[in-house]
């Protein structure tokens, strides 16, 4: 067995190496005879490079998130857990991601995902294809930042971060480039070797876990004594002295506060009158759902038609009309038709319709069905997407569907997400409902995506997906309580 190797180049060149690598030092002498060339006679100050302990915290639970939800499921991946010491200083037997970038901040989160979205060009080799080695199955430029955050038996993390002025990444000089490293023990990366054994979740543990298993990871308390943070482990680097105009600072660029935006809330239901035309609320735009108050029976708003109802008739008195509503008001369904040679008159449940001989966009009624759902029904099952569109019965969601693993409740995309994802956890991630309580969403089927980009929101992490072949969307809405 034989790790993944990068020949051994000055630390000063190293830094500018995008890759996941296990670096193996077995002459430390001539190293150090490399280093010499690029090192100051003039002596250096130490500085601070480890990252905020909020940042820290957010780096490690989103590791431990997407090993717990790789897809095929993985029966041996250990949990991970943060150290600084000897992870920041440097060791010899470690693996390393590295991401440098410019312009504006991202939080170490977003370069996470970053390495962990290369999953979309890894194919897993299994059990059956790994006689006597396991394929390489990369269809991408790299998928080695991803393979490394989902080694099963790496289990602890150290990073750092660091701003540099003036930064020579591959010829090119970047102003105030921001530069990571995340350093992995035990390292991955071996060649002919998958990240991790598929299965059933923690079906596979080491035996020292003792059978515990924590969202699909293998997971024990940790029992050793862990030293406190002391700056000679933060101290990692040397830094010119001042007079060269050369300075370590913050990857963090501090602005003035400014109160929050509360995001909209978005509802596909809108609320109408009872005096409210098709034609006047829904102008090329989607729709489907309209919340009608009491009392339309008797409103002398004109209707036209009967089943199909022309685009200048009341929302409400139509639906009342055709035995959707009754005077209590409620829900209703709207589908536009294209446009009818004529309208016919009638009279039913109390309302009286108008003829209007002359052809004109048309538009029926349906009434709002309500369904319970449980954490793994997608809009696939439900209402997949067709043309003319489909319209979704109003779900109400259990709660606790974050909690459900992402092979039996994944969720793919943001604000628009791909059909097969769960629609309460997807709910979830959009911030419609609360994990604790769970209630009533709406959903509405729309054509398919070139791509859907993941993002991690609400304690939920959804997925990427890239230039799927088949399956279609959807949107999704909070209800007005």
């Amino acid at each position: 067995m034989s790790c993944v190797l990068h020949s051994v180049v000055p630390w000063a060149l190293v830094l500018l190496v995008c890759g996941a690598q296990g670096f193996f030092l077995p002459n430390i002498t001539h190293l150090e005879e490399l280093l010499r060339k690029y090192q100051q006679d003039k002596p250096h100050s130490r500085v601070r490079r480890a990252i905020p302990r909020s940042d820290r915290e957010e780096i490690l639970m989103l590791h431990n998130q997407l090993r717990g939800q790789v897809s095929p499921p993985a029966s041996n991946m250990e949990y991970m857990y943060h150290q600084l010491g000897y992870l920041l200083l440097g060791a010899l037997w470690l693996g390393h991601n590295k991401l440098v970038h410019s312009c504006r901040y991202r939080s170490p989160g977003f370069h996470v995902q970053s390495w962990y979205d290369e999953v979309k060009d890894y194919t897993y080799p299994y059990p059956h294809e790994c006689n006597p080695w396991c394929p390489e199955r990369c269809s991408g430029t790299m998928c080695t930042h991803y393979t490394q955050i989902v080694w099963a038996t790496t289990t602890k993390v150290g990073c750092a971060v660091n701003t540099c002025q003036r930064m020579n990444v591959w010829g090119d000089v970047w102003e105030n480039a921001v530069y990571l490293v995340c350093n992995y023990s035990p390292k991955g990366n071996w060649i002919g070797e998958a990240p991790y054994r598929t299965g059933r979740p923690c079906s596979e543990c080491p035996s020292s876990y003792g059978g515990s298993c924590k969202n699909n990871l293998c997971y024990r308390e940790e029992t050793y004594n862990q030293k406190p943070e002391t700056d000679e482990m933060n101290e990692v680097e040397t830094a010119p002295i001042p007079e060269e105009k050369h300075v370590w600072v913050q990857p963090r660029v501090i602005r003035p506060t400014k109160p929050k935006k509360v995001s909209p809330v978005n509802y596909m239901t809108q609320v109408v009158r009872c005096d409210t035309k098709m034609k006047d609320k829904c102008k090329g735009s989607t729709c489907n759902r309209y919340q009608c108050p009491a009392g339309c029976l008797h409103n002398r708003a004109k209707i036209f038609g009967t089943l199909f109802y022309e685009s200048a008739s009341s929302i409400c008195r139509a639906a009342i009309h055709y035995g959707v509503l009754d005077d209590k008001g409620g829900l209703v369904d709207v589908t536009r038709n294209g446009k009818v040679p004529f309208f016919v008159k009638s009279e039913r449940n109390g309302v009286q319709s108008v003829s209007k001989y002359k052809s004109s966009s048309s538009f029926t009624v349906s009434k709002v069905k309500v369904q319970d759902l449980d954490c793994y029904t997608t809009v696939a099952q439900l209402c997949p997407f067709e043309k003319p569109g489909t319209h979704c019965p109003r779900v109400r969601c259990p709660a606790h569907c974050k909690d459900e693993p992402s092979y039996w409740a994944p969720v793919f995309g943001t604000n628009i997400y791909a059909d097969t994802s769960s629609i309460c956890k997807t709910a979830v991630h959009a911030g419609v409902i609360k994990n604790e309580s769970g209630g009533y969403v709406d959903v509405m089927p729309v054509d398919k995506k070139k791509t859907y980009v993941g993002s991690l929101r609400n304690g939920v992490q959804s997925e990427s997906l890239r230039t799927p072949r088949d399956g279609k969307a959807f949107r999704i809405f909070a209800v007005r309580q």
